[in-house]
């Protein structure tokens, strides 16, 4: 339950009747909001082990895509990260998509993926190979869509550059009221999320390796390995925790790490919303739910730089106030969310000719 299915389950409550298309689905992993509606899979789901390799199979996501023929259906609502904008829909239909990011493996981050290092060599040729092949299909497809809804300034700057195209910010829900200040904090940092290549935990770990400084990482996924075998004794690895788990993490840390660059970014807001500050890259995202009020940039995505950020965080700390950071993080709040959305949904409806919109 990251960010993308967070978006989801928001779709859930808006349209309860709705059916669910997604390339692959594995049961029990996402909320049972989620998983009670009539769910229908491409074709990738007959393959074995498809969940746990699905990234492999990068190249067969459009195919998979165009085969969900979506029929009889007035409005297609679609999240996308990779393929869903793909789908195959019948003329006159209405397709509203909220798009996380381009095709975020081909385009801006092609590196953090599939840069030296990132992936075994047979991996990083045939991601150059597919590449310009995936960015045209991606290109074509954003085209068939009516209207575009992004998540934060930071994405609707890429897809005006990358698609030629304007498109409707509305940030993501962020369940801010799941979240509150603890009464004493501890004596550690925190980071949670994916270990995935743009999210930079090898960077806190060596960072907060070399200062010798307590960091607790919840979460898994394809780093992790590499960032064990290079963290020192005050790492500690959580790995998967609950949702209360994870917000009694919030409220009892000294401040919230996030290194990396992300399309938006939820965590960094729940951490404010549990009274937390932030210490965050100055990139993407973070520049939007960040201010000066709740917690430190950096600029450069280096050890020397995040470790000087939290040398400032220690001797600023009594200046962020966990009452800054609840307010700053309340802009964010789901019912915003879908309040935002429906007004946008009726735009795009009225605009593609219906006449009434609820």
């Amino acid at each position: 339950m990251r960010g993308g299915e967070r978006v989801l389950e928001e779709f859930c409550r808006l349209f309860p009747l709705a059916p669910l298309y997604t390339l692959v689905h594995a049961p029990g992993r996402v909320s049972p909001l989620i998983e009670q509606r009539a769910i229908h899979t491409s074709f990738l789901q007959r393959i074995p082990g498809i969940a746990r390799r699905y990234r492999y199979f990068l190249p067969l996501f459009p195919a998979a895509a165009r085969g969900l023929h979506l029929r009889g259906y007035d409005l297609v609502l679609s999240s996308s990260h990779a393929a869903a904008k793909g789908v195959s829909i019948a003329p006159g239909t209405l397709h509203v998509c909220y798009l996380h990011a381009p095709l975020r493996y081909m385009w801006d981050s092609f590196d953090d993926y599939f840069g030296p290092g990132r992936a075994r060599w047979p991996v990083r040729a045939a991601a150059h190979l597919l590449r310009p092949w995936l960015q045209r299909w991606d290109r074509a497809t954003t085209a068939g869509v009516d209207r575009l809804l992004v998540n934060s300034r930071n994405i609707q700057a890429q897809v005006q550059r990358i698609y030629h195209r304007d498109a409707t910010v509305v940030y993501p829900p962020v369940a801010v009221e799941r979240f509150a200040p603890g009464e004493q904090r501890e004596d550690f940092y925190l980071m949670v999320g994916a270990f995935a290549p743009n999210k930079r935990v090898d960077l806190a770990v060596q960072a907060f390796t070399r200062m010798n400084k307590p960091l607790r990482i919840v979460g898994g996924g394809q780093t992790e390995a590499a960032c064990r075998r290079m963290a020192g004794p005050s790492i500690t690895f959580l790995g998967e925790r609950s949702d209360a788990e994870i917000a009694a993490l919030y409220a009892q840390a000294r401040a919230f790490v996030f290194p990396g660059e992300d399309d938006f970014g939820i965590t960094p807001v729940e951490a404010q919303a549990s009274g937390t500050p932030v210490i965050a890259r100055a990139v993407g995202g973070a520049l939007e739910t960040v201010t000066s009020a709740t917690g430190i940039l950096f600029k450069e995505p280096t050890v020397e730089a995040l470790s000087g950020a939290v040398e400032e965080f220690e001797r600023r700390r009594e200046e962020f106030s966990p009452q800054a950071c609840v307010a700053n993080a309340a802009r964010f709040a789901a019912p915003r969310f879908r309040e935002e959305v429906l007004r946008e949904l009726e735009r795009a409806w009225q605009a593609h000719g219906g006449r009434d919109a609820r």
